[in-house]
């Protein structure tokens, strides 16, 4: 896991005694928006989808989650409830630490600090993003960007033919999409069409398969 890339045995040993190995099946709760927390959890393997619910009872999908990232970490930082609910997307595995074993590996191992900031900044990165595409891009610019990030984390990659790109499978529903594109379903799967005529993708029930990630990026401007 790249928070922990950089330490010796003896450290990775101190990590693994307070570290809690967890499962979850596909479509599980491991984090509810509104709950207390003192755990922050690095997945190992599978997805996970972050999600708020507005006033209007509305649920919005903030971001899709891989192996090596860090979730739940905000629970360190004087132990607020909760701020959006995560769940696994298809089997999950993931270590769970406590606030307070996190807080002494960072005391003692500085590196820690610097790598965890790093994820923070990466997940304000995507955030900006997000917004930006929403201000500025046409919805089949947005909706093209966001399947290209989800592709970066697809869960499963067939090569179809030698010297071609491999099918990357995307385990998000339209709905989903929409909501991290900030655009209507509808219009999201007038765009899915447009991409599945072109022989790009083929969407299916629960999932996307994209035949040909590099051509998604025709479609960003």
């Amino acid at each position: 896991m790249p928070l922990f890339a950089e330490l010796e045995e003896p450290d990775l040993q101190k990590i693994a005694r307070v570290a809690v190995p967890r499962t979850y099946p596909a479509g599980t709760i491991i984090l509810r928006e509104g709950d207390a927390g003192d755990t922050c959890y690095v997945l190992e393997q599978g997805q996970a989808r972050v999600t708020r619910q507005h006033a209007d009872g509305r649920t919005i999908t903030l971001t899709n989650l891989g192996p090596g990232e860090i979730f739940g970490e905000l629970a360190m930082f004087g132990g607020e409830v909760r701020s959006a609910t995560v769940e696994a997307v298809d089997d999950v595995r993931a270590v769970a630490i406590l606030a307070g074993d996190l807080k002494r590996l960072l005391n003692e191992h500085p590196e820690i600090a610097v790598k965890l900031l790093s994820a923070l900044g990466a997940k304000l990165r995507e955030a900006n993003a997000r917004i930006s595409r929403q201000s500025f891009q046409k919805v089949s610019s947005r909706v093209a960007g966001v399947l290209a990030e989800l592709v970066e984390t697809g869960s499963r990659r067939t090569v179809t033919a030698p010297g071609q790109p491999a099918e990357v499978v995307v385990r998000s529903t339209q709905a989903d999409l929409a909501q991290l594109a900030g655009t209507s379903r509808e219009a999201a799967s007038r765009f899915l069409a447009t991409l599945q005529r072109a022989g790009v993708l083929t969407t299916r029930r629960g999932r996307i398969v994209v035949h040909d990630p590099p051509a998604l990026h025709r479609y960003i401007y």
